[in-house]
């Protein structure tokens, strides 16, 4: 069974999300950001992250070639994607109020 899509989780991040990627120029991340699946959550117990890994990779270990970091400027906390090759890999969300999910039927 697939991990379910971060917009089904949190729709309100997704939609922040992709507006914040349009404002940078990012087209195409805020086309990506609506299919990222929620693989599981950052691990690290600080009480100021929220950060969602989107896809599998080793823990610890830097991303590689191709990797770049792309910062947006929310209206609180800070919101960081790490990208390789153009894939969405991880969503870092820090000192930003609770995220709220969405409630399932």
């Amino acid at each position: 069974m697939d991990p379910p899509l971060v917009r089904d989780v949190f729709p309100d991040l997704v939609d922040e999300l992709a507006a914040l990627l349009e404002e940078e120029g990012e087209r195409w991340l805020a086309i990506c950001v609506k299919d990222v699946r929620l693989v599981g959550d950052c691990g690290c117990a600080d009480d100021f992250c929220q950060s969602i890994r989107t896809a599998d990779h080793p823990q610890g270990q830097p991303f590689g070639p191709g990797h770049r970091c792309v910062p947006l400027l929310p209206a609180s906390g800070d919101l960081i994607l790490d990208v390789v090759d153009g894939r969405i890999m991880y969503i870092e969300i820090l000192g930003r109020p609770p995220l709220r999910r969405r409630v399932q039927p």
